[in-house]
């Protein structure tokens, strides 16, 4: 049956009241008790929108996972940009850094759980790389839990539909332009019967376990325990939320299951990992925690093509003095023209920030469709090298860079920044990460803005150039 659109509050009003105290604290404990490292093998650097003072990782190499895990960090991210690739290549990158990491843990004898952070509208390679993961790891998995909640973004999992706030309103996944994805597309919200789809049937909706919020804020910890205790041979479980106290009682809850041996691997969105790492929610950045040279003009790159994200650029252009320069998509796949426009925009984006100019450089806003998901996957790339192009080429330090949707942000840290290891210092926006960059980047010290393309109003981008001031 078709879920249909309900108001927030409706819906909210039918349901339990969350579990009264806070477990933090708790999961804190066990985590440290654990001595587990979480690893976040993250599709596109958006993943790290919940937290802060942690690592990112954009090398995988065993020697660089040995070092980091010397450390006996509680949490570090992996940034694989799988979303970007196809299937069997994000399956085999997925398996590479599974076998490294069973190797650098072997070496420096530390143990760790992975999370395989996805999309919190149900975009991205699910079950391949979960079933990537399964094969390379060293012990079998009790259970694959299924975690999309992800607060900031209005993502919540109720009676196992996964739900995306639109003003007020909670619209089943499935209704929204994010299930119409060329190359991730999906038919249900229903997340038992989502499984049936993405796996194919080879797992069927009536196998899939699920932890209900009744489960979660009248039962408690010890109902959640119960339920995923029984879970045995990787079976599949769907675990609601609407709040972040109601991760908290599903985390305190498996991490005692994990203290007793069972397994689990996490395919989730970013609050997951907030809760599981035991972080509680900290204020957002200011100017004052991120801009101290205010000589040079900041800059905007911006490749998503969702709705949202091109909202935000006529709202950004319209309403500020940002100065806009646009990229032809059409030249950037005419191997005659691309060089020549590239190197417009290098010319021109390098004179205004050395002026102090603010510029927002994004590609023209016609989506060009090639004749299959494959060939639509390949023309992103294709722009989204482009913007590498052009941010390799600009050698003027802006005084903050945004990135805008997440292929171009993963694209633009690793291939034009060339970050290794950068810092996540926390959030200017609701959902919206800041890293800092390592001294072997490009730019050392950068502040960027890793902003996905599927999160914030329609003055978000302007809330952020407002935020960070101009230059003087």
């Amino acid at each position: 049956m078709k879920s249909k659109r309900i108001k927030k509050s409706t819906l909210l009003s039918q349901q339990a009241t969350e579990w009264p105290e806070s477990l933090l604290p708790e999961i804190r404990r066990q985590v440290k008790e654990s001595q587990h490292t979480i690893v976040v093998l993250d599709d596109d650097p958006t993943g790290t929108q919940t937290v802060y003072e942690i690592p990112v990782l954009t090398d995988w190499s065993v020697s660089l996972l040995e070092k980091e895990l010397q450390l006996e960090p509680d949490l570090f991210y992996i940034l694989t940009n799988s979303r970007s690739l196809p299937a069997k290549e994000a399956q085999q990158l997925t398996m590479e850094i599974g076998r490294n990491l069973v190797e650098a843990a072997r070496r420096t004898n530390r143990l760790f759980v992975v999370v395989s952070r996805g999309d919190s509208t149900l975009r991205g390679h699910y079950p391949g790389e979960v079933e990537a993961l399964v094969s390379t790891m060293k012990y079998d998995m009790d259970g694959c839990l299924i975690i999309p909640y992800f607060l900031e973004g209005g993502r919540l999992t109720i009676d196992d539909i996964h739900w995306v706030e639109e003003g007020g309103w909670l619209v089943p996944a499935n209704e929204t332009p994010f299930a119409k994805d060329s190359y991730f597309g999906y038919q249900n919200a229903d997340l038992k019967k989502w499984v049936e789809e993405k796996t194919k049937v080879n797992v069927l909706a009536e196998n899939v376990s699920s932890v209900s919020i009744d489960d979660i804020r009248r039962g408690g910890p010890d109902k959640v325990y119960e339920t995923l205790n029984q879970l045995e041979n990787g079976a599949v479980c769907i675990v609601n939320s609407i709040t972040n106290r109601d991760m908290e009682v599903v985390v305190n809850a498996l991490l005692s299951a994990e203290s007793m041996g069972k397994r689990y691997l996490y395919r989730t969105a970013a609050s997951f990992v907030q809760i599981r790492a035991g972080l509680s929610t900290r204020k957002l950045l200011t100017s004052e925690d991120l801009i101290n040279d205010k000589e040079n003009g900041g800059l905007i790159m911006a490749g998503s093509y969702v709705p949202k994200t091109t909202a935000q650029l006529e709202f950004l252009i319209g309403k500020t003095s940002i100065y806009p320069i646009e990229v032809s998509v059409n030249a950037l796949i005419d191997d005659r023209k691309q060089q020549i426009e590239i190197r417009r925009i290098i010319q021109l984006a390098e004179e205004k920030i050395k002026n102090g100019t603010d510029v927002v450089i994004y590609t023209s806003r016609d989506l060009l469709k090639g004749k299959d998901s494959e060939a639509d996957l390949m023309i992103g790339q294709r722009l989204s090298q482009s913007l590498v192009s052009i941010m390799k080429g600009i050698r003027v330090k802006p005084r903050f860079l945004v990135a805008k949707g997440g292929i171009t942000s993963s694209d633009i840290a690793t291939d034009a920044l060339n970050i290794k290891r950068a810092m996540v210092m926390g959030q200017i926006l609701p959902g919206v990460p800041v890293w800092k960059t390592g001294r072997e980047s490009l730019f050392p010290g950068l502040v960027y803005i890793v902003f996905p393309g599927n999160v914030g109003g329609e003055d978000a981008l302007a809330k952020i150039v407002e935020k960070l001031g101009s230059a003087t």
